[in-house]
């Protein structure tokens, strides 16, 4: 029979063994493979060891932006990566998985100097879906479509400078590949500026541009709210804003959405645009105050007193807010940036606007209002981004997180045109939104 000392001799028993198990389980891995590495974040340490030229930004140390996007005015404006932000995500790519990118590219280099086209391109776009900020693979997929798509691999080689600013081939693809976009964008805008120019010639009373005008408005207030996520229908929006009644099955906060941008639009319709002078911070303030005014009356018009996230992006902290809301509008109505082409500088607006977040929500909303008011203002029909064209908008918006804002320019440029486009049919023999061919595109005849 156990006696009460032998219970607790077996008891302290167990405890030491236990202890010692442990401790040999923690010093066995030092004893074999040497001292524990310290665990680091190679994100930022390889982002401190590049020579990138960090500068001065507004919050904290940002890449120097030059050339074109220095032309925008982005001189020190941030991209989501910086140098000084703690809540980057580590990279812990594991050795398999760069021998796996490496592998992925060299068969895709393969592919190409054999002729199999349609294999390359899937390699290529494997190694990216691996690490889309593999610098070689980038500067060589971009080599690989230059012929087919200088646009896109203009963009590839930014993107590898962006992430590697010494790679030396992809410095010289830029080179070659910058003058001749260039003249591809300004061929675009001319494009654009001369249809302008034709839907201005029409006069204010025309029965097919006012039929036109007032279909678009709906247009304009179902995509920009169901981009957001808002489920009712056309029909279903328009339904509310001519009788005013309710829809059975949808939310009160749908409905509020909609009552919101069309007060919003009216706003600027007849106050903003009929007022002789620059943009203001109350004017953004009272153009959100009417966006979600319905929806959140207490966060209405208010500037956001906490962090939001945005997906991967981390909008500036809210004690700057204001401060870089008064920068915008300073730089808004720089007169660098009035000389600028409007669809350059309404897109440049949309997204820095979109980049502070000044608001808890409606950000997107009151950007896409801002921007089309300064289209407006220099005789642009307002642009509408249709809810099909979600997915571009982000992904452009990504891009220029990430320090080419040029795609998501061109992006809004093309809607522009489109709805020049849109215009120019729907007031050529009578035709109708529902006949309206969103392939299609208008020839100008410059002589006529």
């Amino acid at each position: 029979m156990l006696t009460k000392a032998s219970v607790l001799f077996f008891i302290f028993g167990g405890i030491v063994t236990a202890c010692f198990f442990t401790t040999v389980s923690r010093i066995w891995p030092v004893l074999l493979d040497g001292p524990l590495r310290r665990l680091s974040l190679p994100g930022i340490d390889s982002l401190k060891k590049l020579d990138i030229g960090l500068v001065n930004g507004p919050y904290g140390k940002v890449r120097e932006i030059t050339g074109r996007d220095a032309r925008y005015g982005m001189n020190d404006w941030p991209v989501t990566v910086t140098a000084d932000n703690s809540f980057l995500r580590p990279d812990f790519k594991s050795d398999i998985l760069a021998a796996e990118v490496l592998a992925a590219l060299h068969q895709a280099i393969e592919a190409k100097i054999q002729g199999k086209k349609e294999k390359a391109h899937k390699l290529f776009q494997h190694a990216l879906a691996l690490d889309p900020d593999h610098a070689d693979t980038l500067n060589e997929y971009g080599s690989f479509i230059e012929d087919e798509d200088v646009v896109k691999a203009d963009h590839l080689y930014t993107c590898a400078l962006i992430n590697n600013a010494s790679h030396t081939e992809a410095v010289l693809n830029l080179k070659r590949t910058s003058s001749i976009v260039e003249e591809i964008d300004q061929r675009m805008l001319g494009r654009i500026e001369d249809k302008r120019d034709i839907l201005l010639r029409l006069p204010e009373n025309n029965a097919a541009f006012q039929r036109a005008r007032q279909e678009m408005y709906y247009l304009h207030i179902y995509h920009t709210t169901a981009i957001e996520g808002n489920t009712l229908s056309l029909e279903q929006m328009r339904s509310i804003m001519e009788t005013g009644l309710s829809v059975p099955g949808k939310s009160i906060m749908e409905h509020n959405e909609v009552i919101g941008l069309n007060a919003a639009l009216q706003y600027i319709n007849t106050t903003l645009m009929n007022r002789i002078g620059g943009v203001r911070v109350e004017d953004i303030l009272e153009i959100h105050r009417r966006v979600i005014g319905y929806v959140d009356p207490i966060e209405a018009g208010q500037v956001r007193t906490t962090q939001v996230f945005v997906g991967s992006h981390m909008p500036p902290a809210p004690g700057v807010v204001i401060t870089l809301l008064e920068e915008f509008v300073d730089w808004m109505n720089s007169e660098e940036m009035q000389s600028l082409h409007p669809v350059e500088f309404a897109a440049l607006a949309h997204y820095k606007l979109v980049y502070i977040h000044p608001f808890l929500d409606g950000n997107g909303r009151t950007s896409r209002l801002l921007m089309n008011m300064i289209l407006m203002r220099a005789g642009f029909p307002p642009v509408i981004i249709k809810v099909s064209d979600r997915h571009e908008y982000y992904e452009t918006l990504k891009m220029a997180n990430k320090g080419d804002i040029r795609p998501f320019v061109r992006f809004i440029a093309r809607c522009t045109e489109r709805m020049l486009d849109a215009y120019l049919w729907l007031t050529s023999d009578g035709h109708s939104v529902k006949e309206l061919d969103d392939g299609k595109r208008i020839v100008v005849d410059k002589g006529s």
